[in-house]
């Protein structure tokens, strides 16, 4: 079993990396799918599969939930009321579009994310953020100690 503790502790040790888009590279660079990836990595040894190439505009461009479809590929989705902390959740930057940012929850309100023009910070979810939430998933075999 994989604590929610492990995804937590390796989250925030990503904190500081600097934003790079398509990167996933600790201390060096990151985006938020990076982020997942690098988390993905040092828990389970290895990323479930190859993310494909993918532009800043990929999400509106393409009209597909990509990133959504992933997820639910290889997590457990939950509601989303039911997030915990150590879930991954996806957000929808506008109204109608597919997923695609993504977060980990890290308390009751806060997250640690990767977006543009920023390193990797636990932020507070704040309604902005809030009324943008898609989904919640919990990495596979997660056990939630409280």
């Amino acid at each position: 079993m994989i604590l929610q503790e492990q995804i937590l502790r390796e989250a925030r040790s990503w904190i500081g990396t600097p934003y790079r888009h398509q990167a996933s590279v600790k201390g060096a660079g990151t985006d938020c799918l990076g982020l997942v990836r690098g988390i993905w990595r040092a828990v389970y040894q290895a990323e479930p599969e190859a993310p494909p190439p993918y532009t800043p505009d990929w999400a509106e461009a393409l009209g597909q939930d990509t990133l959504l479809e992933a997820a639910r590929r290889h997590m457990t989705e939950q509601a989303i009321g039911d997030a915990r902390s150590g879930d991954l959740i996806l957000f929808r930057m506008g109204l109608g579009t597919p997923a695609k940012h993504a977060a980990i929850m890290s308390g009751q309100d806060t997250i640690i994310h990767a977006y543009w023009g920023r390193s990797v910070c636990e932020t507070r979810l704040v309604p902005w953020w809030r009324r943008r939430i898609a989904a919640v998933f919990e990495f596979p075999d997660i056990s939630h100690e409280d």
